[in-house]
């Protein structure tokens, strides 16, 4: 998947969401995308990385401090 079709899905999903709300204003839109996206991102990196902390980070480009922090906010710990 390159990152052309990973923006062509996000966006698709997008235009679905606003066709969902049926004219409702959306709210928290940036909070609710960061999770959803950021969960499966760190899944992902963590078993490619065979769960080293330090290498997931820097593939990132994170701090390992930030990526321990953001594992347990997704319960991935």
């Amino acid at each position: 998947m390159t990152p052309k079709s990973i923006e062509s899905c996000v966006r698709e999903n997008l235009e679905l969401y606003f066709r969902d709300l049926g004219g409702e204003t959306p709210h928290f839109m940036h909070d609710m995308l960061i999770n959803l996206v950021e969960k499966p991102l760190l899944e992902v990196v963590m078993r490619e990385a065979e769960g080293n902390q330090s290498r997931a980070a820097e593939w990132l480009g994170i701090n390992r401090n930030t990526l321990r922090r953001k594992l347990s906010q997704h319960q991935l710990l």
